[in-house]
């Protein structure tokens, strides 16, 4: 059913792809639409070691969130900013394609959790942190892709 990466000496092994997603901020969350087009967006995430879960905040209204409760299967592309050897013009960088099923999170004290976590990776002024958890966290929707497939490759753009 999935495919795997048609250049195998260019495919990142597990851990690789599992180093990219804790450390990088954000990727591109592809979702199905209910007229049947894909919808791709930069979306902020956060990757769970202790249940290998990915996770995103969201409001509760909008085009995302109508097009998982229509559809659960998406796909996420998460890729560095790059590397560029000495003298060199073009770069060299890693990506990393995770399809699953995503779903809303219920749990009203896992979303704030999942929302502190997520922050963290942007600032660790936790006074900030609380104060945006307290205002926004009513608001607040928290989807958790599960992941079925993953590949990583690195590119090099010449």
């Amino acid at each position: 059913m999935f495919r795997e990466v048609a250049r195998s000496r260019q495919a990142l092994n597990r851990e690789e792809c599992l180093r990219i997603l804790k450390e990088e901020k954000r990727g591109v969350l592809a979702v199905l639409t209910d007229d049947g087009y894909p919808y791709a967006l930069p979306i902020d995430h956060y990757y769970c070691e202790e249940d290998g879960h990915i996770y995103f905040h969201s409001g509760k209204t909008g085009h995302k969130i109508d097009a998982v409760r229509g559809h659960d299967k998406v796909s996420y592309c998460v890729y560095g900013s790059g590397e560029r050897e000495e003298g060199e013009w073009w770069l060299c960088f890693k990506s990393v394609i995770v399809f699953g099923r995503i779903r809303e999170v219920e749990d009203p004290e896992k979303i704030i959790d999942i929302s502190r976590k997520l922050s963290l990776k942007f600032t660790d002024d936790l006074e900030y942190i609380e104060k945006e958890v307290r205002q926004s966290g009513p608001r607040t929707a928290l989807l958790e892709l599960v992941p079925e497939h993953m590949t990583g490759k690195r590119v090099t753009e010449r």
